[in-house]
């Protein structure tokens, strides 16, 4: 039986939009098992992030409900001070914009030896330094003598990952959130930065919530990834079942949209066609996807899709996917 490490049921985290709550993250139903990485991925707008901070209880003005359980523990009921407790020690996260993460005001190792100290409050300064440095070397800085007395300013963009990267694993927590860590870095850091996350993996035996838009990072890093859009899990399965198998209309799309999708010279880019709708504009009854594939008749789509398993361990939502077809193609 896999070690279930995180468990999510029937997820729903809302925000206010004048005098209404509009479901960002609805229904999202998964678990992390521990050594596992599954990614999350869509478009921007998706629900990604919601689902990630919804996990940390990070959100300040959204309302939360369902389950949240990190190693049977309800992180929704958690008081403030028993989530200062499990943040940074039991679940740390990798925030997508370094730049934001760090106090520009505060040198890196102090930013660091926090993250430490807050936690493990009888540690020597000498323990506490040996630590910061070890953990600096570990993310692969290695003039660590040099980057602990500098200013997140004074660093590249890499460099500042890797500093974020070494504030979230400080504790050695047993999940590790990753929103989207190779934004905005060059493809030697990025894949830097993937290696050295997926060795954290191995080291700490940790599971890991890889959130990202780039499939080719799912394919290379993920063991099960969940498709979302618009704040619902479209498809979800093994990275293996969902790439080379893709069902839902949605993963289909986002399949093909990518480059190396394309064959021929002669072959154009394909665009998926509208936009995730806004928070009050999303429909809340039927396929949410629908309007985007509009060339797909009406009967094909369900009224209250959920997923269904369509094969061991993958997993489905609305029966749309038994019907589309790219317009190209005719019908299927």
């Amino acid at each position: 039986m896999a070690d279930v490490l995180l468990e999510l049921k029937n997820l729903k985290t809302s925000f206010r939009v004048k005098d209404d709550h509009y479901a960002a993250v609805d229904d999202v139903t998964l678990t992390v098992n521990k050594g596992e990485v599954v990614a999350i991925v869509g478009e921007s707008g998706c629900g990604k992030s919601a689902l990630a901070y919804s996990v940390m209880k990070l959100h300040t003005r959204a309302k939360i409900e369902g389950l949240v359980e990190l190693k049977g523990e309800d992180i929704i009921a958690a008081t403030p001070n028993r989530l200062t407790q499990l943040r940074g020690k039991e679940m740390g996260m990798i925030f997508q914009d370094s730049l934001s993460a760090l106090n520009p005001l505060i040198k890196i190792g102090d930013q660091i030896g926090e993250a430490i100290t807050l936690h493990d409050k009888k540690i020597s300064k000498s323990a506490l330094r040996d630590r910061v440095l070890e953990l600096l070397d570990k993310v692969g800085i290695h003039n660590s003598e040099s980057v602990y007395i500098q200013y997140p300013h004074q660093l590249s963009g890499g460099m500042r990952q890797r500093v974020v990267i070494a504030i979230a694993i400080a504790n050695s927590p047993d999940l590790l959130i990753a929103d989207e860590p190779t934004t905005a870095l060059d493809v030697t850091i990025q894949a830097q930065i993937l290696d050295l996350i997926r060795e954290l993996r191995d080291d700490l035996a940790a599971g890991v919530i890889l959130i990202t838009h780039d499939l080719g990072v799912v394919a290379e890093m993920a063991d099960r990834v969940a498709v979302m859009y618009a704040g619902e899990i479209v498809e979800l399965g093994d990275v293996y079942s969902v790439m080379e198998n893709p069902l839902h209309p949605y993963t289909r799309s986002l399949l093909k949209s990518m480059p190396s999708a394309i064959t021929s010279k002669d072959e154009k880019l394909h665009a998926i066609k509208g936009i995730v709708p806004s928070l009050p504009q999303l429909p809340r009854v039927g396929c949410r996807f629908k309007s985007r594939i509009d060339w797909i008749p009406e009967t094909a789509h369900e009224e209250h899709p959920t997923l269904k398993e369509v094969e061991p361990g993958h997993y489905v939502r609305c029966s749309c996917y038994k019907h589309f077809h790219f317009p190209e193609e005719g019908k299927a």
